[in-house]
């Protein structure tokens, strides 16, 4: 193939265009917000969870404190109507005997009961003031994560930016070049990463490798529109008087 030394020339420039946009892809892909939202959002999960646990624990003890409420008024009812009847003197002595043992059975279960009470109470007010930390933590972690998403979005932004200026002028560069000769190139680049590179005193630009005597040689004898390539990773070498040939 031969095209234009100062055409080939460009190919460093494109190279160098193309590798800025391979770093900006992988600074995109590598941004320490995207490792910190991670970590973040497991938290949040997390948070997220053991708050629903201690909400349904604090449900589950709303509903048992109600419920013992209603049946110490139950046993309370029932030793109001056990009073009165004792008071109205329309029950036998059997009947009144009865009545006072009924009395104080109840009194004993409103007693147990109304422990039972204190007991769920005290569980309960424990368990909110475990919601309230849980939840404020949750908040704490939402907050984090909209402040890491707005500064991981900045960053993205920039990296757009860069990257649409890297693209227009990669069009500006790879215009005036041959089909053929970006085809050879883009194929290199596909299996390298690279797809050109300067030669510079015997090393090649893009694999950094030395070439040995033959293939130097046959470099230097090689027409200057020759298109030369690396015999260790095949990528176009660019002479300019840098080569040293």
């Amino acid at each position: 193939m031969k095209v234009d030394p100062e055409v080939q020339r460009q190919l460093l420039e494109l190279a160098d265009v193309d590798a800025e946009l391979g770093r900006i892809e992988h600074r995109r892909k590598k941004l320490p917000e995207l490792e910190e939202i991670a970590a973040i959002e497991k938290d949040l999960r997390a948070g997220r969870d053991a708050l629903v646990a201690v909400q349904t624990s604090a449900s589950d003890l709303d509903r048992e404190v109600t419920r013992q409420e209603r049946e110490i008024e139950s046993v309370r009812a029932r030793e109001d109507k056990d009073r009165s009847l004792m008071a109205s003197g329309s029950v036998s002595a059997k009947q009144l005997t009865d009545l006072e043992h009924e009395l104080e059975t109840l009194k004993r279960r409103q007693s147990a009961l109304e422990d039972d009470l204190l007991e769920l109470m005290e569980r309960r007010e424990a368990v909110a003031i475990d919601e309230q930390r849980t939840a404020a933590e949750v908040d704490e972690a939402e907050r984090k994560l909209a402040e890491a998403q707005r500064r991981r979005d900045e960053a993205m932004a920039d990296l757009d930016s860069q990257q649409a200026g890297k693209e227009e002028e990669r069009t500006r560069l790879v215009a005036p070049l041959p089909a053929d000769l970006l085809a050879q190139y883009e194929r290199v680049r596909a299996a390298r990463g690279r797809g050109a590179g300067l030669l510079r005193s015997r090393r090649c630009g893009t694999c950094q490798l030395e070439l040995d005597h033959t293939a130097l040689s046959d470099i230097k004898n090689a027409a200057p529109d020759a298109v030369v390539t690396c015999e260790n990773c095949g990528a176009i070498l660019v002479r300019t008087e840098e080569s040293g040939l």
